[in-house]
């Protein structure tokens, strides 16, 4: 084994002391490596997860949202700056406005950068998720219907543009705005503009019988297992699932959009994914959102090598990917428990800029 796929599966064991089971992928330099510890479930039919194992990976679907958005954008679909009033206006209620702070109306790009100052979950649902933190399927009841009523009883906290508040509910408004701006579904409209230009056949919205055979049952932080979440409307936020071979393709193609200046370098969807990069919104002197991805450099006394990140986590399942265009590494972690997989995943990602692997 070589260097690179002995950090990925010492990443892997690690995992799997605290999680049902874990799959890794490393990429340095041109070389993928993935790993699996674990199983992926109790019994004799729990295998071992590999790298066409099937997770739900939460929040990740973020970036896939974020990169439609950049997709509709250079195809001239809709506009970064464009109100999401406009795209939801024949499909609200009657009555119901989307709700903003001051004279700006939110627009995508806030909504993509989580400064539109919206909350964080639809109105009613913080509380209900507080009286019963064990519910199966928190999001089961949002449909577009039930979400677009809603709107009419948030109001928004800041001034759109302004400060950095993450919102699962401007996420999956995005997602919905952007499907019925195309006249598809969620997973239909991310299927065309991400998942076939890349080949990635594996994330999916909706797994097929097969797919659903592959698909690792989620687990509780002790281990007992539990349902998945659907997410309904709200699928922009956190509905897609996805396996370690095919994120490691996505991540392959996020590094070949290096440099951005270049315009994405002639690479798959490089235009695309380099807008996505061009877009920023500084958080504090170390942090900043792009388009979906979140950004951080170290200190320069701690090496100054960059992150673009993000992480994902449902009622069953943990995720976490990143990278460094400079360096050109990055990692995948998906794990089929409720608990954080972050730690190992950043610690894999500092060795590889390292020049371990």
């Amino acid at each position: 084994m070589n260097d690179l796929g002995s950090l990925v599966q010492q990443t892997a064991d690690r995992l799997a002391g605290h999680q049902v089971g874990a799959v890794v992928a490393g990429l340095a330099r041109g070389t993928v490596e993935i790993r699996g510890a674990g199983r992926t479930g109790p019994g004799p039919a729990g295998g071992r997860p590999g790298p066409d194992t099937l997770f739900e990976i939460g929040s990740i679907t973020k970036v896939f949202t974020s990169l439609t958005l950049a997709r509709m954008t250079l195809a001239g679909t809709v506009a970064l700056d464009e109100p999401l009033a406009d795209l939801l206006a024949d499909a609200l209620p009657a009555g119901v406005a989307v709700p903003a702070k001051g004279p700006r109306p939110i627009a995508l790009r806030h909504l993509a950068t989580h400064v539109s100052g919206l909350p964080r979950l639809p109105a009613g649902m913080l509380l209900a998720s507080l009286l019963n933190p064990a519910k199966p399927d928190p999001y089961a009841h949002c449909t577009a219907e039930w979400l677009l009523g809603s709107l009419g009883r948030t109001s928004a906290r800041a001034v759109p543009g302004r400060s950095f508040r993450y919102s699962n509910l401007g996420a999956g408004l995005l997602g919905l705005a952007l499907a019925h701006r195309a006249g598809l579904s969620y997973g239909e409209l991310v299927r065309r503009e991400v998942c076939e230009p890349l080949g990635l056949a594996d994330t999916v919205l909706a797994p097929d019988a097969e797919q659903a055979a592959r698909l690792a049952p989620g687990h509780t932080a002790g281990g007992r297992p539990v349902p998945g979440w659907d997410l309904a409307a709200l699928a922009g936020a956190g509905a897609l699932k996805s396996t370690a071979a095919d994120l490691a393709v996505f991540l392959r193609a996020q590094l070949a959009a290096w440099p951005e200046d270049a315009g994405g370098g002639g690479a798959p969807l490089g235009p695309e994914i380099a807008l996505t990069r061009e877009v920023r919104h500084q958080v504090n002197p170390f942090a900043w959102m792009h388009l979906g991805w979140m950004g951080h450099r170290l200190h320069a006394r701690q090496g100054g090598h960059l992150k673009i990140w993000h992480n994902g986590g449902t009622g069953g399942y943990r995720s976490f990917t990143a990278f460094d265009p400079e360096q050109q590494v990055g990692v995948v972690v998906l794990a089929n428990t409720r608990r954080s997989v972050d730690g190992p995943g950043v610690q894999l990602l500092r060795g590889l800029q390292a020049g371990r692997g």
